[in-house]
């Protein structure tokens, strides 16, 4: 695939109210979220580096120990294995997530 378009991708629902579309290389990935409000993404943590940036809404975001408000235009970067989560706020919220290496989970 050289070419894609976000809502041509398949979805999957990975968690009540969160879809994902996924589309990747063999070294790179990115995951396109959208989200319902009030949805949750538990704690969690995982052995790829993520960077997390939203596109509309917002959600709060737990990384490490530490708590903010992302809004359009923010984003966050995941070391690997730190702990993270996220609440959707009262609007439905869209994000972007670039990994590495690839989740073979998420393909």
């Amino acid at each position: 695939m050289s070419f894609f378009h976000k809502d041509e991708l398949p979805a999957t629902e990975m968690l009540p109210g969160v879809l994902r579309r996924a589309v990747y290389l063999d070294d790179v990935m990115m995951t396109f979220f959208d989200f319902k409000p009030e949805a949750v993404v538990p704690r969690h943590q995982h052995p790829h580096q993520q960077i997390t940036w939203v596109i509309s809404g917002a959600m709060e975001f737990e990384l490490d120990g530490e708590v903010q408000v992302l809004r359009a235009g923010d984003g966050a970067l995941i070391p690997p294995d730190a702990p993270h989560s996220a609440v959707i706020l009262d609007t439905a919220c869209q994000a972007l997530d670039a990994w590495y290496p690839v989740r073979e989970d998420y393909r």
